[in-house]
């Protein structure tokens, strides 16, 4: 892990603007230099005006996949409760042939009570969802491997979240990119956990890229850190990938032009 180099994704949160808006800051994002372009898959705004604008995750990936053609994209992450786990295998198959190989396939086993409410989902447990999505993920892979046409590459899975018994153990299985908003203290604790498990199913730690939410958890509506006040801690501890959220309808790229400038530097 510690010989990869720094990347810096942001995740444009696709709540209270237009699309012209959303488009145009894809558009930005990847003139600036960023690596990876998120969404979030939620139905509602998680901040501000709950029944303000807003809009769906992978009908939307389709479109930035044609719109973008350097960044990779993704989202941060799916929820796997939303649908079959074939036909989502399905859709980012599509997805990753509209961008010619550049899909991050982000996903995660859902939070949000008022999706689930109100699109008609059971909501259950947090126990019990993790346990769909272990259910899910090698019916994902499987699928994959059946698809005509396949994926363009073999599309990386990131997994969001920090549960030490369940979630991690499915990183060590799954996933190409962990995915967290842990500060520095609780991010060492969880790589010697996820390490455990890696080292369970005889698999190095190295393999899995770390991903790191900076600015608290991207959905609490405090502005950005810039990177002296977080990244050398969190690149110290083994965090490669650095994700900001910017909101709309203005969706200021400035911090994050402070982290590609940091990250330049790093990686020399």
């Amino acid at each position: 892990m510690t010989d990869r180099p720094v990347r810096i994704g942001v995740q444009i949160q696709p709540q209270h603007a237009s699309y012209d808006k959303i488009r145009d800051a894809v558009r930005r994002a990847e003139d600036i230099g960023v690596d990876v372009a998120f969404n979030w898959d939620h139905f509602y705004p998680l901040t501000g005006d709950p029944d303000g604008l807003h809009f769906e995750c992978w009908t939307m990936l389709a479109a930035w996949a044609e719109q973008t053609s350097r960044i990779e994209i993704g989202a941060l992450v799916t929820c796997n409760s939303y649908r079959n786990p074939d036909l989502l295998a399905d859709m980012a198959r599509t997805v990753d042939n509209i961008a010619d190989g550049r899909l991050i396939l982000g996903i995660g086993s859902g939070w949000f009570e008022k999706d689930y409410d109100n699109y008609g989902y059971e909501f259950g447990t947090a126990g019990g969802r993790l346990d769909d999505l272990a259910e899910a993920l090698p019916r994902i892979e499987s699928r994959l491997a059946k698809l005509n046409p396949p994926p363009v590459r073999d599309i990386p899975v990131l997994i969001g979240g920090g549960g030490e018994k369940k979630t991690l153990r499915l990183v060590a299985q799954y996933a190409n990119i962990w995915h967290t908003f842990a500060d520095v203290e609780v991010l060492q604790h969880k790589l010697e956990v996820l390490r455990g498990h890696c080292d369970a199913i005889g698999r190095p730690v190295d393999e899995i890229e770390v991903s790191v939410g900076v600015g608290g958890r991207g959905r609490d509506g405090n502005p950005p850190p810039a990177p002296s006040d977080e990244g050398p801690q969190l690149h110290a501890a083994g965090a490669r990938l650095f994700t900001i959220g910017v909101n709309g309808p203005d969706y200021d790229l400035s911090t994050v032009e402070q982290w590609i400038a940091w990250r330049d530097k790093v990686n020399g």
